[in-house]
């Protein structure tokens, strides 16, 4: 062999003999740091629609892709993984309305490697609410948002007043999403988290367009399951009024005429002062005007019934 034949050989083995001396210790630092640092080597979020060259949706579905993977193999090795908010900022900067990333984004954050915290939870939320105005009339968005805030995401926070504030929202997004079409059994959930919320004429109101929308002989069962809620709330709905009624005229009757009986009072009506009641100003104007100068039990009872409500003669 030539002179320049062996100076190339010994090159060759020069090189192979420094990556097999520095490869172990490279390997070691490069797995160290995938140990320990989230690396995210993709540009802002801004700046994505120059990097794809038009191509974002192939750019979706290859950050979706390595949104999932990254995730995986995080839970595998047991190592925690941050960077879920980065890749969703970086899908949504591309396709603001990518259904995939809106039906599994709570689980990613809520149930992040190692294990998500209540700052995870309310961006998940917030993702959620975003999805909910890039997609409107979507009633899978809907359902997806409710059963998060009333179901999962409330075990992770620590304040009890917001927990029973995301219940409530909750429940109202899940009967939105029955009015948009989700399946109807949802509204009977919907209805009994927002009764025990306290918020009666809500899961009634929400009861009742379920209830019409049921009415079709293949949904029988449920049509009656319905109804069959409905009218135990209407009931519940009717006394708490009929106790409210009550007690607003025991309250009269003690300020007004404790002397009389109940029934004489009730039947003598509320009273009322004639020097301030006295006057077009004071008596004219829908009923009666001003509620302190009502002189039947109706039009004085009418704001513990609602104007839609007729409160007749106790």
């Amino acid at each position: 062999m030539t002179a320049a034949t062996w100076v190339a050989v010994a090159v060759l083995l020069a090189g192979a003999a420094g990556v097999a001396t520095l490869q172990p210790g490279l390997a070691r630092v490069a797995h160290h740091v995938k140990e320990h640092d989230e690396v995210y080597a993709l540009p802002p979020p801004a700046q994505l629609h120059v990097a794809t060259l038009g191509w974002d949706a192939a750019g979706v579905d290859l950050l979706w892709a390595t949104l999932l993977v990254d995730y995986g193999t995080h839970w595998q090795e047991h190592r925690e993984f941050t960077a879920v908010p980065q890749y969703a900022d970086a899908i949504l900067e591309l396709e603001p309305d990518y259904a995939p990333l809106y039906k599994y984004i709570d689980t990613l954050l809520a149930y992040r490697p190692l294990q998500g915290t209540e700052d995870d939870v309310r961006k998940a939320r917030a993702y959620l609410e975003r999805g909910t105005r890039e997609r409107p009339s979507d009633p899978a968005v809907w359902l997806e948002y409710g059963q998060f805030i009333a179901f999962m995401g409330p075990s992770f926070l620590h304040a009890d007043a917001d927990k029973q504030a995301w219940r409530k929202d909750g429940a109202i997004a899940i009967a939105h999403a029955v009015e948009l079409g989700a399946d109807v059994d949802n509204s009977l959930t919907a209805a009994s988290m927002l009764t025990r919320a306290g918020e009666k004429q809500a899961a009634i109101r929400y009861l009742r367009q379920a209830y019409e929308f049921t009415e079709h002989p293949s949904m029988t069962a449920i049509h009656q399951a319905i109804g069959q809620r409905l009218a135990a709330l209407q009931a519940m709905a009717d006394l708490d009024e009929a106790d409210a009624i009550a007690h607003a005229i025991d309250e009269r009757w003690q300020r007004e005429l404790p002397y009389l009986s109940r029934d004489r009072y009730v039947v003598l009506g509320p009273s009322v002062d004639p020097a301030r009641c006295a006057g077009v100003a004071a008596y004219g104007g829908p009923g009666c005007g001003q509620l302190d100068c009502c002189r039947d039990w109706p039009d004085a009872l009418r704001a513990v019934s609602g104007p839609e409500s007729s409160a007749g003669s106790p």
